[in-house]
Parts: structure tokens; C-alpha cells; sequence
């Protein structure tokens, strides 16, 4: 093994060991910045639902799982759209905060692979 094959081995276990202190740092660091995204994701979620269902149906209002005037397709739908929507934005949400970090600390913010779920 050359000088500069060692020298090049010392440069890139430094790095990865640099590397790994900051991830095992960052996940904790994103935890503020994930719920207020996660707040702000569920609010603008919540907006595109009640404009969704105003275009669905032309209600103001969707209906309550207890509203005893409502049939259960309506109910039902109107949870669909829902769930379909809440999922949507957070998974934007989630991608373009992760994304954000990653391009400014050049480390991926989640711990595994795997993600939250």
C-alpha cells in the first residue's frame, strides 16, 4: 500500500466517521422542524378538503360520522377524500422537508430506510 493509498483511506474513514456523528445529531435536530411542517401540512390539508368537498358536493360543511341526517355512502366518500388528501400533503410535506435538510446539511434526516410508518 502506497502513502498516498493510506493517506486517501485516512481521508475517507475521517469523512464517514464525520458523516455518521452528524446523522445520528440531525434526527433529533429535525424533530421541531418536522412538527411544525407536519402542523402546517395538516392545516393546508385541511383547506384542500373543505374546497374538495364544496366542489364534490357544493356543502360548506362535510359530513360528521355522527350526523344523524347523512347516509352512509356520503359519510363514507366524504372520509375517503379525506384520508386521501391528509395523506397526500403529508407525504409532500414530509418529502420536501427531508429534502430541504438533506440539501443543506448534506445528511438525510431520517435514521433508517425504512421511514416513519
Amino acid at each position: 500500500m502506497s502513502k498516498n493509498d493510506r493517506y486517501d483511506t485516512y481521508r475517507t474513514h475521517k469523512k464517514e466517521t464525520q458523516v455518521a456523528k452528524k446523522k445520528n445529531k440531525l434526527p433529533l435536530a429535525y424533530q421541531p422542524v418536522g412538527f411544525t411542517l407536519g402542523w402546517a401540512g395538516g392545516a393546508l390539508a385541511g383547506m384542500a378538503f373543505r374546497a374538495t368537498w364544496k366542489a364534490i358536493r357544493h356543502e360548506e360543511d362535510a359530513p360528521d360520522a355522527l350526523d344523524e341526517d347523512r347516509g352512509w355512502g356520503e359519510i363514507l366518500l366524504a372520509a375517503a377524500v379525506q384520508g386521501a388528501i391528509f395523506a397526500v400533503v403529508r407525504s409532500a410535506v414530509d418529502r420536501a422537508g427531508a429534502k430541504a435538510i438533506e440539501r443543506s446539511t448534506g445528511v438525510w434526516p431520517a435514521k433508517s430506510k425504512g421511514g416513519r410508518d
